[in-house]
């Protein structure tokens, strides 16, 4: 099993999911780095996601959708805060309108992806943060937990085959 543990905080306003995979540190850095690896596994197997846009640098912006499995569609939007590649990447997560801006719907989470070497596998570290439990307690009732212990459940297909340059 990819996901080793899932934990809620609720006074530290986190959840923090704790993964390991059969890869190195670069090759895990490479499903945040690339939108077309990154959309094969971001977003529950049943809402596929889709970047518009991926400005992979500090300050850099995503937008992005899932499509439900009515076709209906949820919009998302990133800011990247920090980028320490292969090992570090901070950014800013919220809900966006049909074209790709925020709606302040939740409000924002701030996610803490760290990738570390463990022997020859790799442990990815998801910390999120939210800025009131009740939204941490929100986002839980929309099925948070679960929809991204089935996202990250994907990453291993991906890394297995080979590494895109």
């Amino acid at each position: 099993m990819t996901v080793i543990s899932l934990v809620k905080n609720p006074e530290a306003l986190s959840l923090t999911l704790v993964a390991e995979f059969d890869a190195s540190v670069e090759r895990v850095w490479q499903i945040w780095e690339d939108p077309r690896q990154l959309e094969r596994w971001w977003g529950p197997p049943t809402w596929p996601a889709t970047f518009e846009k991926h400005d992979f640098v500090p300050g850099g912006k995503a937008n992005y959708y899932m499509t439900g499995p009515e076709g209906e569609k949820a919009r998302g939007w990133w800011r990247f805060t920090d980028i320490k590649a292969p090992h570090q990447l901070e950014f800013d997560d919220g809900f966006a309108d049909e074209n790709g801006n925020p709606t302040g719907d939740l409000g924002t989470t701030h996610a803490t992806v760290t990738l570390e070497a463990v022997g020859d596998r790799t442990r990815m570290t998801i910390l999120s943060t939210f800025e009131a439990e009740e939204q941490l307690e929100q986002m839980l009732a929309m099925g948070m937990e679960e929809g991204l212990k089935g996202a990250v459940g994907q990453v291993d297909a991906i890394l297995a085959e080979s590494s895109v340059s």
